[in-house]
């Protein structure tokens, strides 16, 4: 997410410009795609990685270590697998001109919000009493 903030500035609405206007639909348009792209590169990536290191050690050691080492990054492709599946449903939100609007209340999520976490389906007060639901539950 950093890298995405030093390539796409945060939208800066003008004095009076209605939310969720075509602009603001396009930067987060633009927001998501590059995420995406960059996320598929990654998992691109982590499939060569482990195709070219597929080295079989004698040692248990270094074997254990090598299949924890590919888990975690497994888990963390899977973890990006599933960040892809959600940009793409935002990006049908915004073609539905449903994106920016909280699916609980139906209030204004909020541009800064918004910039922070581009998939949010939540707003605030929504994603705080979920939140809050969860731990009631965990416990």
């Amino acid at each position: 997410m950093e890298l995405l903030h030093k390539s796409f500035p945060p939208y800066v609405p003008k004095k009076g410009e209605e939310y969720m206007n075509p602009r603001q639909h396009a930067h987060f348009r633009k927001v998501l795609e590059a995420l995406k792209a960059e996320l598929s590169q990654d998992i691109d990536r982590t499939v060569h990685a482990m195709q070219d290191d597929a080295t079989i050690f004698a040692d248990p050691n270094d074997r254990a270590s090598q299949e924890s080492d590919i888990a975690l990054e497994l888990r963390n492709r899977d973890r990006e697998r599933k960040l892809i599946k959600k940009i793409d449903e935002t990006i049908a939100r915004i073609d539905k001109d449903d994106y920016g609007y909280c699916e609980n209340c139906g209030i204004e999520i909020g541009l800064k919000r918004l910039e922070v976490r581009p998939t949010a389906t939540l707003c605030i007060d929504c994603k705080t009493l979920d939140e809050l639901r969860e731990k009631q539950v965990a416990k």
